[in-house]
């Protein structure tokens, strides 16, 4: 049941009270001498924050940090911990509350009695919504938590453990098909043996420790030696490159390292002008707004007359950088006074974010810069472009997602080429409460035109998935052939002919690539590898900014 949102600051509760006064009469008469009447009874005390009332969702801030294990000290960005000690039952009544003021289909979530749950995390994963989208997947695909320490590490940028390279398990189970799709500039993956990188992209993993990756069924051996979880561990590698025709031997020592979210950029000499290539691969953590800017300066600064912006395992993150990227692609003419994205919440918010508290002003086409990793109020780089090309998967979600999203709405033409985007026009505020950050959607994006209906994703013309939004553009798959930014790789290749031809080209992709239900794939049965999950701030739409703490602003 939706009802008005009650925002996560501190509510103050007044009662007023009414005296009642025995008037006696005028002058010296003698009023009546009748008994006094009784006063009322007193009203009943209100519930126990803890009792469980159907319908009745007591302020948020009731439970706020109230916790059963409270945290002492700072986190390691300074801030005291703010929690006290409290109970289990405080912790799930604010999540109950909270969903109830904030999450987006509160009208959506079945209310339950918090007392019949004995673990926090699995009660959170009951508050959201069961519906699907059109194309039958959920509606509600991106409802996670983490805890707030790994959080933290990872929006500021603190180094993991790994060789730096990220791989793509293209088939999980036997035979197994394991590739690499990019390595981080100065990681262990990228340096140099016998005058070339250790892995380059493409580079199909034969053994690991001398267990065959193929056909072996000891996954635990494989998984250990793909995803190190300690720097120092040393691990030995069968890889063959592509077009290769035979194998090397790899030795790689884990070590810690910082992601880079541009890993590349490259101007491409053509006939018809220079055209730029950018590799993007977050727009998290807060390093993620230096180096887009710096990356645009050098577009700008080369000249080019267009852009292919690579987006394809950019899965989102931080919706300020969003806006300032869509900024400097297209300038301030097409910008100027025109909304980026304006946040839709439920319908009990009546114009309040009910996150914040303040009024729920669209968000604006960022043109300068906000503090996340450079020094705030410098006016940013423009291209002035008014057609971008997109490169874009499956994994092409969220914030990126509103990149599109945003300049279509202020009529810049968005190529797309490559695959169906992931479908997220939702987003959130990440949450901490006793040690836990929580994600839930609380709100749907929407461009200048009043346009945020993507659920089942951007779809280029020419795919043959019926659902979704359409974009110019065309379908291609993925190419681990060629390195990124060469121009012969295939998704690049097929922006850079539609940019001359204005058409796509006449062989088309093979349906595997094309998007479908999860219930839909399928892989031949036996041991399979298991990934580590993306950070979860990197695949969504994050609406933190500089001096946020923990979800809250200060």
């Amino acid at each position: 049941m939706s009802r008005q949102s009650v925002s996560i600051l501190p509510l103050l509760a007044s009662a007023a009270f009414m005296t009642l006064a025995a008037c006696g009469g005028g002058g010296g008469g003698g009023g009546s001498a009748g008994a006094a009447p009784s006063p009322p009874p007193p009203p009943p005390p209100p519930p126990s924050g803890t009792t469980y009332q159907p319908g009745v969702y007591p302020a948020s801030s009731q439970f706020e940090a109230q916790c059963q294990n409270p945290r002492s000290g700072v986190d390691i960005e300074g801030n005291p911990f703010p929690d006290e000690q409290g109970t289990l039952a405080d912790e799930l009544f604010w999540l109950r509350s909270w969903t109830n003021e904030t999450y987006l289909w509160n009208d959506e979530v079945t209310d339950r009695n918090p007392n019949d749950y004995n673990d926090r995390l699995v009660f959170f994963g009951l508050l959201k919504t069961n519906a699907t989208t059109p194309s039958g997947a959920p509606k509600d695909d991106f409802h996670f938590s983490e805890p707030t320490e790994d959080y933290l590490a990872s929006r500021n940028s603190a180094p993991q453990p790994g060789y730096g390279a990220n791989f793509a398990i293209l088939q999980s189970t036997p035979p197994r098909d394991v590739r690499v799709v990019y390595t981080e500039p100065g990681s262990p993956a990228a340096e140099l043996d016998a005058g070339q990188p250790k892995l380059i992209r493409g580079s199909k993993v034969l053994s690991v420790d001398g267990v065959d990756m193929i056909n072996s069924n000891n996954v635990d051996a494989l998984n250990n030696g793909l995803f190190p979880d300690t720097a120092g561990e040393v691990h030995e590698f069968v890889v063959q490159d592509p077009g290769a025709s035979s194998s090397r031997t790899v030795q790689l020592t884990a070590a810690q390292v910082v992601r880079q979210p541009v890993q590349s950029t490259a101007v491409i000499p053509t006939p018809t002008g220079d055209v730029g290539y950018i590799h993007f691969t977050t727009f998290s953590p807060f390093s993620s707004e230096e180096q887009i800017i710096d990356a645009i300066q050098q577009m700008a600064d080369a000249g080019v007359s267009d852009l292919v912006l690579d987006l394809r395992y950019n899965g989102g993150g931080l919706l300020a950088v969003a806006s300032q990227l869509s900024y400097m692609i297209a300038g301030s003419a097409q910008t100027s006074g025109a909304t980026f994205e304006a946040l839709e919440f439920n319908s009990g918010t009546g114009g309040i974010n009910p996150v914040t508290g303040a009024v729920n002003n669209p968000i604006p086409f960022y043109s300068q810069t906000l503090g996340f990793s450079t020094v705030e109020g410098q006016s940013l780089p423009s291209l002035n472009l008014d057609t971008v090309y997109v490169l874009s998967t499956g994994n092409t979600c969220s914030a990126s997602e509103a990149v599109i999203n945003g300049l279509r709405g202020v009529d810049v033409n968005v190529v797309l080429i490559g695959n169906i985007t992931c479908g997220k026009p939702y987003g959130f505020y990440p949450t901490d409460n006793c040690g836990q950050t929580y994600y839930t959607i609380q709100f749907q994006g929407v461009n200048d035109k009043g346009f945020g209906d993507y659920a089942d994703g951007f779809v280029p013309e020419n795919s043959s998935f019926t659902f979704g939004a359409r974009a110019p553009g065309c379908v291609a798959s993925d190419d681990f052939g060629h390195q990124l930014g060469d121009p012969a790789e295939n998704l690049l290749a097929t922006a850079l002919g539609y940019r001359e031809t204005g058409s796509c080209p006449s062989t088309t992709t093979s349906e595997s690539t094309e998007k479908a239900p999860a219930s839909a794939k399928s892989e031949p049965e036996g041991p399979a590898l298991t990934k580590p999950e993306t950070p979860i701030f990197e695949r969504n739409r994050d609406m933190s900014m500089p001096g946020d703490y923990r979800g809250r602003t200060k």
